[in-house]
This record gives C-alpha cells, sequence and structure tokens, in this order.
C-alpha cells in the first residue's frame, strides 16, 4: 500500500517521531519510522492487543527496564573481527546482561496482567555466567586486580618499587632543598623525577627527563633510582601483557554468547518497539479501538492527536453501511479540514496498531489506501496553481480510488471558476460514489450541498458555528448542511444596510437562477429599513433599462400540491401558490402559511404523485370552516358568511 504521501499529508510521520522519542534502540526506531498501515484484519489485531499488553503493563509497574543497545552491535562485530575489546565496552555487555535479567524479573510480575506480552520474558536467555565473569575482571571501566593471582602479584611489586623509588627521591629532596624549584616529587614520561633549578642542573648525577616551558626547572630522574625505574618499566610491561591476555579471555567469553546475546537483542528490540507504543498511548491519553473490515468508520469523541487536549473539541462521524459519502460544509476557519484530518489520521493509526485519543466505543476499518487533497496544492518546481494541484491530486485519485479506499478531498473543486468547479466537484464525487469507496469532502459549493440532499449513499454534515460571537465552534454535525453565514457577518461587523440590503437581494431575490441559497440563516428584516436607503449619499451613475425578471426555471418546477422540504429547517411543507416573479413560492408548513424564496426549497414529492387526478387540494390547503362557506356560498349568495385569509409569512 502507498502511503507515502498521504502519511505526510494527515502528518502521520509526526505520530512516527512522537514514537521515536520513546524508543531505545536503533532497530526499534528503525521500524517505528517504517510503521504504515497492515493490510491482514489479524495482524492488526494482534498488534493492537500487544499494545495494549504493554500499556496495561506500563500503567502497574511503570516503564520496563529496557538496556540502551546502540553499542552493542558494533560490539559484537569487533568479537567477529577477533578484536580485543576495551574495558568500557565490556562494561556494556555487562550492563546488557543485567537489565535482561532485570526485564525477565519485570515481565514474571506483569504474568498475572496479560498473556499477550508476559511470555516475552521466556525467550529472554540466561546470560549470568558472562555478566558475572565482566563484574569479576572489570572495575570501572579498568581489569580489576581480582582478574588475576598473576596481575595482583605484579600491581603489588609495581606498589612496592614505587615506594622505594618515592623513598629516595624523598631523601634527595628533603637534603638538598636549594637545588629545587618545587618540594614535591612529580611524573614526566612515565619516570618518577625531582624539578631541579636550572643553575642547579649540574649538582646532581642523573638524567634529565623533561624542562619546563620557561626553560628555568629541569626535571631529572637521579642515577640512584634509575635501577629501580628500569624494575619499575619492565613491571609495567608485564602489566599491560597480563591485562591485554585477560580482556582477550573475556572477548573471547563474549563471542562465545554472541548467539544468546542477539537472541535477547531480538527479544529487547521487540519490547522496545510495543512498550514505545504504549508510551505514546499514555501521553495521549489514548485508548484502544476495534478495527474491522466492514467498511464502517464510527468515531466517538475523538480527538487530533497533535492538538492539545484543551483545545481540542471532540469529533463525532460516521460513514459505511448505507452512507458511502459525507461531504461537510460550512464557514472558514469552522474545522472541517480538521475533522477531514482527524477522521483520515486516527483510522491511519488504528490501522498501524496505535491507540487513538477517543471515546472506546469507537469503531474503524481497514482501508487499501488513503487518498487524500488536502492543502492548497500549489507547487513553484512544478509551476502548478492551486487549482491545477488539486487537479492533478484529484486525478491521481482516481485512478488509484476502489471500494476499499479512504479519500478525503479538502475544499473540492476551489481555486477555479465557481460553475465550472461546482461541475467538477460534482463529477468527481458522483464517480466516487460509482466506485463504492467511503470518501469524505469539504466544500464551500451549494450545488454540491444540493448533491448530497440528492445523491444515494452521501449525507451532508456541517461545522457549527457560533453566530452571536462569530466564532465557529469546531463541532460536526451530521445530517445539516453548512451556512456560509457571509451576510450575518457582514451584518455583525457593520457593513452599511444598504449594501447588505442590495447583497441579500442579489443572492436571493433577483439572482440569476443558478445562485443558490448559501447564508439561509441571515434575516433580512434585521436590515435598517427605506431611511437607510433615503439617508444614502446620492452619487451619479449610468442608469440602466431595469429588466422585467422573470420566473427562474428551478421555481417554475414546484406546482400547487408539491410536498416539499425548507432549508436548513429541514421542515416539510406543502405548495399553496406557485412562485411569482420575485421568486417567491407559498408554502404552507404545519398549517401556517409562509412565502419562501425558490432557492430554499428541494422537491420532496410531486402533487402528481401524492394525488389522484381532480383532487380537490383545498381539503389539504383550507380549514374546515372555509370549506363549508365557500361550498354554501357556491349554491347562493350568503352575505352573512366570512372566508378568512391568513397573511402569509416572508421568509
Amino acid at each position: 500500500m502507498k502511503n507515502n504521501k498521504a502519511q505526510t499529508t494527515l502528518e502521520f510521520h509526526i505520530i512516527k517521531e512522537k514514537l521515536c522519542e520513546h524508543a531505545l534502540s536503533d532497530k526499534a526506531t528503525e521500524r517505528l519510522l517504517a510503521l504504515t498501515p497492515y493490510l491482514s484484519e489479524g495482524e492488526c489485531i494482534r498488534k493492537t492487543a500487544d499494545t495494549t499488553a504493554a500499556r496495561t503493563i506500563l500503567d502497574a509497574f511503570g516503564s520496563p527496564p529496557l538496556p540502551m543497545m546502540k553499542e552493542i552491535d558494533k560490539i559484537l562485530t569487533l568479537c567477529g573481527a577477533d578484536s580485543m575489546l576495551l574495558p568500557e565496552q565490556l562494561t556494556n555487555v555487562s550492563r546488557f546482561a543485567s537489565s535482561c535479567k532485570r526485564v525477565q524479573g519485570y515481565l514474571k510480575k506483569a504474568e498475572s496482567l496479560d498473556d499477550n506480552i508476559a511470555p516475552y520474558g521466556n525467550s529472554i536467555l540466561d546470560l549470568s555466567e558472562l555478566h558475572d565473569e565482566i563484574e569479576r575482571c572489570i572495575r570501572n571501566d579498568a581489569v580489576d586486580s581480582a582478574a588475576s593471582s598473576a596481575l595482583r602479584d605484579i600491581r603489588r611489586k609495581i606498589e612496592q618499587t614505587q615506594g622505594q623509588v618515592k623513598e629516595k627521591l624523598n631523601h634527595i629532596l628533603s637534603s638538598h632543598k636549594n637545588w629545587f624549584s618545587d618540594g614535591y616529587v612529580s611524573q614526566r614520561n612515565g619516570h618518577f623525577v625531582l624539578p631541579v633549578k636550572k643553575e642547579c642542573r649540574n649538582q646532581l648525577s642523573g638524567t634529565v627527563v623533561d624542562i619546563s616551558g620557561s626553560g628555568g626547572t629541569y626535571f631529572m630522574e637521579p642515577s640512584s633510582v634509575t635501577k629501580l625505574q628500569s624494575a619499575l618499566s619492565t613491571l609495567q610491561v608485564e602489566e599491560d601483557n597480563e591485562i591485554r591476555r585477560i580482556l582477550y579471555t573475556l572477548t573471547v567469553l563474549v563471542g562465545d554468547n554472541t548467539a544468546l546475546i542477539k537472541r535477547n537483542m531480538e527479544a529487547m528490540e521487540e519490547l522496545d518497539f510495543v512498550f514505545a507504543k504504549a508510551k505514546l498511548s499514555a501521553a495521549m491519553g489514548a485508548v484502544p479501538v476495534k478495527v474491522t473490515t466492514d467498511r464502517t468508520i464510527r468515531i466517538r469523541k475523538g480527538r487530533h492527536p497533535l492538538l492539545p487536549a484543551a483545545d481540542c473539541v471532540p469529533l463525532d462521524f460516521e460513514a459505511g453501511g448505507d452512507v458511502r459519502g459525507v461531504i461537510i460544509t460550512g464557514p472558514n476557519t469552522g474545522g472541517k479540514t480538521v475533522a477531514l484530518k482527524t477522521v483520515g489520521l486516527l483510522s491511519m493509526m488504528a490501522q498501524c496498531g496505535l491507540h487513538i485519543p477517543a471515546d472506546p466505543e469507537t469503531s474503524l476499518c481497514m482501508h487499501a489506501g488513503y487518498l487524500c487533497d488536502i492543502g492548497d496544492g500549489q507547487s513553484i518546481s512544478e509551476n502548478l496553481s492551486t487549482f491545477s494541484g488539486h487537479m492533478t491530486n484529484i486525478i491521481s485519485i482516481l485512478e488509484q480510488a476502489g471500494p476499499e479506499s479512504l479519500v478525503l478531498l479538502d475544499e473540492l473543486g476551489s481555486g477555479t471558476d465557481p460553475a465550472e468547479g461546482m461541475g467538477i466537484a460534482v463529477a468527481v464525487l458522483e464517480e466516487l460514489r460509482g466506485r463504492g469507496c467511503l470518501f469524505l469532502v469539504t466544500t464551500h459549493y451549494p450545488q454540491v450541498k444540493d448533491y448530497a440532499e440528492e445523491a444515494d449513499a452521501v449525507i451532508s454534515a456541517r461545522m457549527a458555528f457560533d453566530r452571536e460571537t462569530l466564532s465557529p465552534l469546531y463541532r460536526l454535525e451530521l445530517g445539516r448542511a453548512g451556512e456560509s453565514c457571509a451576510l450575518h457577518i457582514a451584518q455583525r461587523l457593520g457593513l452599511a444596510p444598504h449594501l447588505l440590503r442590495r447583497a441579500y437581494d442579489e443572492a436571493y431575490r433577483t439572482g440569476p437562477a443558478t445562485a443558490r441559497t448559501t447564508d439561509m440563516r441571515f434575516d433580512p428584516e434585521s436590515i435598517a429599513g427605506e431611511e437607510a436607503l433615503e439617508a444614502k449619499p446620492q452619487t451619479p451613475a449610468i442608469q440602466k433599462k431595469r429588466e422585467v425578471p422573470t420566473v427562474s426555471t428551478h421555481a417554475a418546477k414546484f406546482q400547487l400540491g408539491d410536498s416539499v422540504t425548507v432549508y436548513p429547517e429541514r421542515e416539510v411543507g406543502i405548495v399553496y401558490q406557485p412562485a411569482g416573479r420575485d421568486g417567491m413560492i407559498g408554502v404552507q408548513i404545519k398549517g401556517r402559511k409562509k412565502l419562501v424564496n425558490h432557492k430554499r426549497l428541494h422537491l420532496k414529492v410531486s402533487a402528481a404523485e401524492l394525488y389522484p387526478e381532480g383532487y380537490d387540494l383545498s381539503v389539504v390547503l383550507d380549514t374546515v370552516e372555509n370549506r363549508k362557506a365557500r361550498h354554501q356560498m357556491g349554491k347562493r349568495h350568503r352575505p352573512d358568511l366570512v372566508v378568512t385569509v391568513d397573511t402569509p409569512d416572508t421568509v
């Protein structure tokens, strides 16, 4: 599954970097960086179970005492090349062996909690003999005198000889104090020497070993200690030879245990890999969720894992079954893109065997591929505009999309002429729907909202918006189309009333037939009346002939008796008055008559399907009292009868 681009788009590479922060070994780090969604349901379930088991143990007993193994591979390579290990390298091996024993004890305690991880302790082999031998021979990164009796004897003789040399030198130093620049014995180039003044160098019989930087002091080895110094040098050579013999012996011992060490390293690296996932789970407050092949996504209180938990509004989302696609609409900065990325990233994490920050009731599905177009798509190197970048990505996505794909498209059709962009958006959505893949799309196009209402297996969703504070709520509401709230925001921010009224008229009353309702929640009655228009400064303008508005094709399709849905309230009503030239249609909703802009209506069931030919619609649209009065007046004049006609509200 080629998901490298999708991983970057969804920022899964940052999740992997956070995983690596919890790893101790190079091999575990490499595996975590190479993590990609599993394609086998069984493997995904097993890997998730491992993460869950490690998290259970981690919560109960804390972090496992895993060793740092960065030098062990290098050490084993040196052993294979017949090199001699240094004391500090042997110390690393000893510490590794000790850690193996501690991890065994840690996992032994964990056996009562979980059966998945605890058995790893049985795969850790015993290295206690190697550990004990290295500990006996090496102390503080040096070969200890206890390593062999020969080394002990040599070092005892060295100490005795050094004592004799120092005794003689101190005697000379105290007997001729005026010869010396300092009153102590020092060492130069491995020899014990006295600091003789330059002018007194001929007073002392001996060899000049070194001269001070100023040239005022000569460091001399007196002739009386030359024999002892020679004996000391011989003993030091013997000591070095014995140390090398011991180090070679220990190196061979490590080499003999190479197979056991490698087995333990593999076990430790696996534990390191699993516990890194558990540590990330704990850091995110994440939980294991169900992952299936049922092609159903059900997220409950999901949080984007890279956003601060305190600032993140939990996401509820559903798709699958009868719903293959979800189209999210709403204002900019409302969180549409975050919702898109949250669904994709949580799905990818779960399919990689990771826990996710969500409610445990969340259920996700396996995907054969993650196909994303998120971001502006621009590319300077490839000379691509925003629209060209989007189209290049979308064409690639359509070449790969199949029934087991998850497709995430942000601002579909943007960056070009709105009418053409809308057409492309609908065409792409219809193709994805035909392919049977799961898809989640964000858009501003109202025509795409209509498509979501009319197409099978596709639903609308919107990001909630607080009209009072002009701020997004970052809460996804499934089954409801979003609004841009542009006119409402403009009004709250102080746009002049005459501009608001003109904008409203252009958008909803006198605009072209292709215009769609995008700000249904705006209340035109809240705009100041004609006095605002009169107060507006008059500016000379070219007078154009006003065209008599005609009923648009969309408005004309609604006939008397049609059952319609009024948006955004989704109220169901009956048409009692066809559209006038202003595009307003009379709709009776729950017994109340209203004039509604045709752009807010969607045909639910036509009158021809609802009623037989010649049916008296007054039965549906009039009160019982009015129908009786009209019936009686039809027979003869009755001046005492009154027919009450309600004045419709304009909404």
